[in-house]
């Protein structure tokens, strides 16, 4: 059975300077030679800014053309959010980049409105899955977290991947959902936060991990303070456990409108 090797970076973002943060992104993937998928933080290249005007960028701009070279180099896939416009939309765009170039994005559904996030940035539409080395990946963004029927695991991925700026002040809701998702979709689930004070005056403690289908903590990220964890993922014990707990066919239907 498919087997995964995951990189998880838990790393302070740099407020609003995209040179720095990927060239220490760089340094921290190029350090890790044998991992098939590295995660970013959400917004990696900046911080939680709502400063569109200067840092939205496209799919050709610098940050992603640096992150294709850097995934094809490495030969492993890297995905994270960052600001991403069409034409005069803006969106928290959560890309996954292939070795060979290939990009998949999903645009954040579930805006924070509380932060300001939902005047300044374009609500996403679709629900985006990845298949990736025989595994089935469901891409979410931090608030996401927070909303179950949109992580809901119709028997269509494998893991769920939630990437976040979570301030410490509300750290231990994300530690306890993180869990939750992976338990009631029987799912592998890693979640990736980041650490240290944004330009707003934030406070972020981490809480990055990676959890298994029992929700049960395969590995943890050091809290307050940068850190790379990793885990081997095993299709094999995912299915088997499936097998013999298959609580998923007692689910409900419903339709997402």
């Amino acid at each position: 059975m498919s087997k995964i090797n995951v990189s998880v970076i838990q790393t302070d973002i740099v407020w609003e300077d995209p040179e720095a943060n990927l060239k220490n992104i760089s340094r921290l993937v190029l350090s890790e030679p044998g991992t098939d998928l590295f995660v970013l933080p959400e917004m990696f290249n900046t911080g939680f800014t709502n400063n569109t005007r200067d840092f939205a960028e496209t799919t050709d701009g610098n940050t992603i053309g640096k992150i294709k070279e850097l995934s094809r180099i490495s030969g492993s896939a890297i995905c994270g959010s960052l600001i991403l416009r069409d034409d005069e939309k803006c969106y928290n765009s959560f890309v996954f980049v292939r070795p060979d170039g290939k990009i998949t994005a999903y645009n954040k559904r579930h805006l924070f409105k509380y932060g300001g996030e939902a005047e300044m940035f374009s609500k996403g539409e679709e629900r985006v899955i990845v298949e990736y080395m025989g595994w089935r990946i469901l891409l979410l963004v931090c608030y996401d977290l927070r909303f179950p029927v949109w992580s809901r695991n119709n028997d269509d991925y494998d893991f769920a991947v939630y990437v976040a700026n979570w301030p410490s002040s509300r750290r231990n809701i994300h530690d306890i959902l993180v869990k939750a998702r992976a338990i009631e979709n029987l799912s592998y689930v890693i979640a990736c936060n980041r650490v240290g004070e944004d330009g707003k005056g934030l406070l972020y403690s981490g809480g990055s991990c990676i959890v298994d289908y029992k929700g049960e903590t395969i590995v943890a990220a050091k809290d307050n303070e940068p850190d790379l964890i990793k885990a081997e993922l095993d299709m094999s014990l995912l299915k088997d456990y499936k097998k013999n707990f298959p609580a998923h066919m007692d689910r409900d239907s419903f339709v997402i409108l």
